[in-house]
């Protein structure tokens, strides 16, 4: 389940993304908190008897809020919640993690290079592993990223999984695309759209997205409902079905696309975007780089 509230908040101001230094009203954060407090009681109730995974796919940063940290550390705790996870910055503190069931709980970081330094990132990634928190880290492929990049997969763990997405609007020669390639060995699935039309997605069989209100669609990508989660109309409308959609071209999308097998190659950590066998960073794994190109 990807659940996004109302939250569009930020502290960074990234020039690549819409919401970059995007302030909510206190009116606005009592509706999130709200909403979020629902999903999590929702959630913690299963009244499906479900096995779940959950990830926060906020507009905004949602651990700089308090809510968001106390609803991982309580769905981190339920037996029924396979994985809890959720995409940030890592600009808020860390300390809550120890609360946490760190089986369960799982970070998708993102590094962005400006709004905070290198050292100050990989600090906040080792306290992540110093109390056991599963965690992949990310950045934007912008030309001007690529030696920062380099510098941050040397100085991560060679166990952290060091993604890569393709800069919107931005075309990758065939040299470029190696070189970013020889960081993320699975970057040839960002660097082009997949073609999606008409065929068969796990997202509205086994995944589905909640937005605050509790309406429940495919994905984020498709507008039509499916039902809403709390009156449990969404569950008879699960079933497998082909993409409307011409392509898909983000992560957390096609990585539900069953042509693309990604389901086996991020098994058991699909939400926070951690390989089940971790790439060699500098040796690209040829066939999954022929896949990529798909």
């Amino acid at each position: 389940m990807l659940y996004r509230g109302p939250l569009s908040s930020c502290n960074y101001d990234c020039p690549y993304c819409p919401f970059a230094k995007r302030r909510d009203s206190p009116e606005q954060l009592r509706a999130d908190r709200a909403a979020l407090d629902r999903f999590v009681d929702w959630t913690v109730a299963n009244p499906f008897g479900d096995k779940l995974s959950v990830l926060f796919t906020p507009w905004g940063e949602g651990l700089t809020r308090s809510w968001y940290r106390d609803a991982l550390v309580r769905l981190s705790h339920q037996p029924h919640v396979e994985r809890v996870a959720i995409q940030t910055n890592l600009a808020g503190r860390l300390g809550w993690v120890a609360e946490a069931d760190a089986s369960r709980l799982a970070l998708w970081a993102t590094y962005h290079p400006g709004q905070t330094t290198r050292e100050r990132f990989l600090r906040a990634c080792a306290t992540l592993d110093g109390h056991g928190i599963r965690h992949s880290v990310g950045m934007v492929g912008l030309p001007e990223h690529l030696d920062e990049a380099r510098a941050m997969r040397a100085a991560l763990p060679a166990g952290t999984y060091l993604w890569i997405n393709a800069a919107d609007g931005h075309g990758y020669t065939a040299d470029e695309e190696t070189q970013w390639t020889d960081i993320d060995p699975l970057f040839g699935y960002s660097v082009r759209p997949h073609a999606s039309a008409g065929h068969e997605c796990w997202a509205g069989e086994t995944a589905v997205s909640v937005n605050g209100d509790g309406l429940v669609r495919r994905c984020h990508f498709l507008p039509e409902p499916l039902g809403n989660l709390y009156d449990g109309s969404f569950r008879a409308a699960l079933k497998p079905r082909a993409c409307p959609a011409t392509s898909c071209d983000c992560h957390i999308g096609y990585v539900h696309l069953k042509r693309l097998g990604l389901h086996e190659v991020f098994a058991g950590g699909v939400a926070e975007r951690i390989p089940a066998n971790l790439p060699t960073w500098g040796t690209p794994h040829q066939s999954i780089r022929s896949a990529a190109h798909l």
